[in-house]
């Protein structure tokens, strides 16, 4: 019996791996089409993001005498499953892991994700800057979002260039091909 159960341990040790202990998988097939990411790609990362965007008070373009609250752009931390800081989230927009490895994108899609909540989006990068975590990363999708929407607070010449943050939480999760 002993032997049964030694023979049986690489096969068990294979399973457990291949699930990253402080990542939490996601499922592609339940999100809506737009920011599914593509065939192929697989799950490298999960994050947990808590951070904040500012808005800025301004005319909208070719709409003078009318005023919004205009997107400047976010900051976020970025925690694994176990709550550690695994890295940052900012203008760019850029995701910066703590090992100094980071990678820039362009939005491909959204989805809405409820009233009150900025939407999900899916993301293709660039190629990564320096060596690290963000290696080989290909697409990232923004899901679970909670907050972030621009301010309700009345926005016109009164208070033009005044700047607001907004609280806002999200999941970031990165693929690679």
């Amino acid at each position: 019996m002993k032997f049964l159960t030694l023979a049986l341990l690489p096969l068990a040790l294979a399973a457990c791996a291949s699930t990253p202990p402080m990542m939490t998988m996601v499922d592609n097939a339940s999100l809506p089409e737009a920011v599914r990411v593509p065939a192929g790609a697989q799950q490298k990362m999960w994050t947990a993001a808590a951070g904040e965007i500012t808005y800025e008070c301004r005319e909208k373009k070719d709409m003078a005498g009318q005023f919004e609250w205009g997107f400047i752009g976010p900051v976020a931390s970025l925690k694994n499953k176990a709550g550690a800081v695994v890295g940052k989230y900012y203008g760019g927009p850029t995701w910066e892991a703590t090992d100094g490895s980071k990678v820039t994108g362009k939005q491909l899609a959204v989805a809405p994700a409820g009233a009150g909540n900025i939407p999900l989006q899916l993301v293709k990068t660039d190629p990564a800057m320096g060596m690290g975590s963000m290696q080989g990363i290909s697409h990232i999708q923004r899901l679970q979002t909670q907050g972030g929407v621009a301010p309700a607070a009345a926005c016109a010449m009164t208070n033009k260039g005044d700047r607001r943050q907004v609280a806002y939480q999200a999941d970031y999760v990165f693929y690679g091909m």
